[in-house]
């Protein structure tokens, strides 16, 4: 995270009238920013103290919705609050709102005045502690794509997000000229997250008319994962602003290529040794980095829901459109789900890119990490890498699960993730899954509608 403030820089700028007002924010099961507007002058008088939420806030879908069905929370225990603890670590600007700092928080439960066992911050802090303990960090960094519309999301809202209009009509990936129309935009982002404290590398533009991607620095996991949802809602928020939208979904039009958001991850030592990395070996990948992939490419199917953590999400898993469908690894090769990032360098490291740009860093990073300890304390050996076309590869290659259903159900008989997560978390998610799952059963489409109103 960008912690670009300490509490004495913010109380300088507060009296200055520089600053007024402070976002306190906790990240919920989809990713998303949740919290309160702070006046600067009280959060500075009360030391950046805690503050409470309702405990819903990690019990409910996309909409809102109260579901019911979590132990965590319900009506008949009342819906009572978590506590909010300020990370001061995270204490940023946000230059892309007036007189505004930011500041994210750990979920502690009342009764235990233990850390949320669900939160997704608490569930990477216990991945990353578990490393921690075997004398290892794990680095990462989560790219992010997306699509930009000349239409305000208030318009977009009312046309029923239909008929849209993208900012661009043709392919721009990599396209200097077309990017240059979109820059009122884009290089407000980067400014705009630079003044945060994020360091953004570059952006560009994507495989899709319309599509974009935004990249930044490589770095620890709990900050690539604080980034990354400070980012979203910071795209958002300057789109808006500029009377655009932008969208996160994974494949927001069947026309269109999906968005994804590949993870590259790799193990360093306390002292910023490059664990993955062995001079001697074949493509420089030491015998660690071997077992972590094996363990990411055995447990690949149980990880799945926390990279596709919508039924959207598997819309995106197509064929020749850069979106991988094998869960196989291969040396610099965009077909694959997991490909071999830096060979033969101390940078090297291994991209996942099975997850669409609407997942949960937290969760996502969690559960890669979690398959890569496994693959290290089981030592499992890891295969050769698959050379070519991985669409077209025999059906004795591990596909990734096709649906939400499917994935929903390998999380639950996963016995890696029960042993990483805890039971309870993972029947939190599952329970979330379903419900999505539920939710759409139930609702008519307008693909249905539109198929069947006279031919049925």
């Amino acid at each position: 995270m960008p912690n670009n403030l300490s509490l004495t820089k913010l109380r300088d700028l507060v009296a200055k009238g520089d600053i007024d007002t402070v976002l306190v924010c906790q990240v919920d099961m989809q990713g998303r920013l949740m919290g309160k507007r702070f006046h600067a002058q009280y959060f500075i008088d009360s030391e950046a103290g805690e503050t409470h939420s309702c405990n819903y806030l990690l019990a409910t879908d996309a909409d809102m919705e109260t579901v019911e069905g979590y132990k965590s929370s319900s009506w008949e225990d009342g819906y009572g609050d978590y506590t909010m603890v300020p990370d001061l670590s995270t204490l940023c600007l946000t230059p892309w709102l007036e007189g505004t700092a930011m500041i994210l928080c750990d979920m502690i439960d009342h009764s235990t005045h233990k850390p949320v066992p669900h939160s997704p911050r608490a569930i990477l802090k216990a991945q990353i502690a578990r490393l921690k303990a075997m004398g290892m960090q794990p680095m990462m960094a989560s790219e992010l794509e997306f699509f930009m519309f000349s239409d305000s999301f208030d318009e977009a809202q009312k046309a029923g997000y239909q008929n849209l209009d993208l900012v661009s009509a043709y392919n721009e990936d990599y396209h200097i000229f077309q990017t240059t129309k979109e820059e009122d935009v884009m290089r407000a982002i980067r400014n705009g997250l630079y003044g945060a404290g994020i360091v953004v590398e570059c952006s560009k533009g994507e495989a899709s008319a319309g599509q974009e991607e935004i990249n930044v620095k490589y770095g620890h996991a709990l900050a690539a994962a604080d980034n990354h949802v400070v980012i979203k809602n910071a795209c958002k928020e300057i789109a808006w602003s500029k009377g655009k939208s932008i969208t996160f979904m994974a494949k927001w039009h069947m026309a269109s290529a999906g968005s994804s958001s590949h993870v590259h991850q790799s193990l360093w030592s306390k002292e910023g040794e490059a664990l993955f990395y062995d001079k001697d070996a074949e493509h420089g990948m030491s015998d660690l980095m071997r077992h972590y992939v094996a363990g990411l490419l055995k447990y690949a199917k149980d990880i799945t829901y926390f990279l596709a953590p919508n039924i959207n999400s598997y819309k995106r898993f197509v064929e020749g459109t850069f979106a991988p469908t094998k869960a196989i690894w291969s040396l610099d090769n965009r077909t694959a789900g997991y490909r071999l990032c830096g060979a033969d360098s101390k940078a090297i490291r291994i991209e996942c890119r099975v997850g669409g740009s609407d997942l949960n860093p937290y969760l996502a990073f969690s559960a890669l990490l979690a398959a890569g300890i496994k693959g290290i304390e089981d030592k499992l050996e890891l295969a050769t890498p698959f050379v070519g076309d991985a669409y077209a590869a025999d059906a004795n290659v591990e596909e990734i699960p096709t649906t939400l259903r499917a994935a929903g159900e390998i999380l639950n008989s996963s016995a890696m993730l029960r042993g990483a997560f805890g039971d309870d978390v993972v029947e939190h998610y599952v329970h979330a899954a379903r419900w999505e799952q539920t939710a759409y059963d139930q609702a008519v489409t307008d693909w249905e509608v539109k198929r069947g109103f006279e031919q049925s």
